[in-house]
């Protein structure tokens, strides 16, 4: 669950940064764009990168709810299926339903749904509210010139802040680093970090489209 989640946060980073060139206008954009399809070249076919990076991402994905199938029936197969987790000064009952607990499965379904949306509506161009372009500037800039994908993309990048900022301190503290008090802040700060600077940075390209700086 910690490695798959950790291998995604990493490709989120990495695309999120690719967003941000479209501050630098539509031909900064598009040779972005295009040097993905040749990356790698001539070792690499054209799109050999993306579909090297498409497969391990699957694989990822695959893990990861793999991991969240296999974890939840381990949870609820140990409070045999009585809701109850443990006894805290929070709760003497054993209810636990923090943010977190509650967030991170219906926010991965959020995700996904918007996932399969966002393929189909910027990479295939299936789907092209705003109107279809070849152009993959033109392409942004068209779905967010529409105020219910802005109002969809914003709401998916609200669900994944939560469940980066819960899946990362889980992610670190299962590899090793929950080591002391002193350690558990240190991962708690760096997951509020990671989670703000990633919905953030993604946040910015739609709202800067809608505010009229991105045109």
């Amino acid at each position: 669950m910690a490695a798959s989640g950790l291998i995604m946060v990493l490709f989120l980073l990495a695309h999120m940064y690719g967003n941000l060139m479209a501050f630098g206008g539509r031909d900064m954009f598009n040779t972005y764009a295009h040097h993905l399809h040749i990356l790698g070249e001539p070792i690499l076919p054209y799109d050999g990168f993306f579909w090297i990076l498409r497969v391990v991402l699957l694989l990822a994905v695959g893990a990861h709810i793999y991991s969240a199938i296999r974890l939840t029936a381990r949870d609820w197969k140990a409070r045999k299926g009585a809701g109850k987790r443990y006894e805290s000064t929070k709760n003497r009952r054993g209810v636990q339903r923090s943010y977190a607990s509650f967030t991170l499965r219906w926010g991965g379904v959020v995700i996904a749904l918007y996932v399969i949306f966002h393929i189909l509506n910027l990479t295939t161009g299936t789907i092209h509210p705003g109107g279809a372009s070849p152009s993959p500037y033109d392409r942004v800039l068209n779905s967010f010139g529409v105020w219910w994908v802005v109002a969809v993309y914003t709401i998916a990048l609200l669900a994944l802040a939560f469940h980066l900022r819960h899946g990362v301190w889980s992610a670190l503290a299962t590899l090793g680093l929950n080591t002391s008090a002193a350690a558990r802040r240190r991962i708690n700060v760096i997951a509020y970090i990671v989670a703000a600077l990633i919905a953030v940075g993604f946040l910015l390209v739609p709202w800067s489209i809608v505010a009229g700086l991105i045109s």
